[in-house]
């Protein structure tokens, strides 16, 4: 692979794929089993030019039924989407670095237009050593709000991980058909 030029990619698609490209060595070298990245915070004034969208991202999302979020969304997921195909094309073992791992893609609004988080979606990509079912959409909405909390998905988690502990934040089990 080549060396990427000195200096912040201007292209936010670049840089993007360049934190993606780190996080995948790190995962396929076993420099690491856990990364965290932040492609941009919730109040961002990131502008996308190259999808013609003239809002920036927080303010699209403020109308989140809009063309122009949706374009935002997509291209956030596409990137997530390759990230997860360069893991699957990783052998690791009897599988591949994907099957080994949990992605975890949060949201921290379920509609921008009325700051509803009520119900926030979360993508999970990856197998997690075959601890974690695929193929699935999880509904917890009925659940209860002891139940629906990030908290109780990151303690299931890590139960999946072998990473036993009787609470984590203000979570005391995990989530039900994970």
């Amino acid at each position: 692979m080549p060396r990427p030029d000195n200096g912040l990619p201007e292209d936010i698609r670049d840089h993007m794929k360049l934190m993606y490209d780190i996080v995948a060595l790190a995962l396929q070298t076993d420099k690491t089993r856990i990364a965290t990245l932040v492609l941009c915070r919730d109040l961002s004034g990131l502008f996308c030019p190259f999808l013609d969208v003239r809002d920036a991202h927080h303010s699209a999302s403020h109308n989140d039924l809009s063309d122009a979020y949706e374009r935002i969304s997509r291209c956030y997921v596409s990137t997530l989407a390759d990230l997860a195909g360069k893991l699957d094309a990783m052998p690791e073992g009897e599988g591949t670095v994907l099957e080994n791992t949990c992605l975890l893609y949060p949201s921290n609004m379920w509609s921008g237009e009325s700051y509803d988080n009520t119900r926030l979606p979360v993508l999970t990509l990856g197998g997690l050593g075959g601890s974690l079912q695929t193929g699935r959409v999880l509904d917890y909405l009925s659940a209860g709000d002891d139940h629906r909390k990030l908290c109780v998905l990151h303690l299931s988690l890590l139960n999946k991980l072998g990473v036993q502990l009787p609470w984590f934040g203000d979570a005391e089990s995990g989530l039900v058909g994970l």
